[in-house]
């Protein structure tokens, strides 16, 4: 997974009753984009560090440097 600031980190809910979770990547800490990152979730006003697993994945910026999606 590679990810740089701006991407949308997305996590799929493992269950039916577990919602999708999006937030946008603020800093990557890892070597050449590579996890961890630092997240600011959509509905929450908090950064948060997070290690994504099998259930995320990262959709890219748009070329006008706003978030996809």
């Amino acid at each position: 997974m590679r990810a740089r600031v701006g991407d949308l980190l997305v996590i799929e809910g493992r269950r039916e009753d577990t919602g999708r979770k999006t937030g946008v990547v603020t800093e990557v800490r890892g070597a050449e984009g590579a996890p961890p990152y630092q997240v600011r979730w959509v509905d929450e006003d908090q950064d948060v560090l997070v290690y994504p697993g099998p259930d995320a994945h990262i959709e890219g910026a748009r070329d006008d440097g706003e978030p996809a999606g």
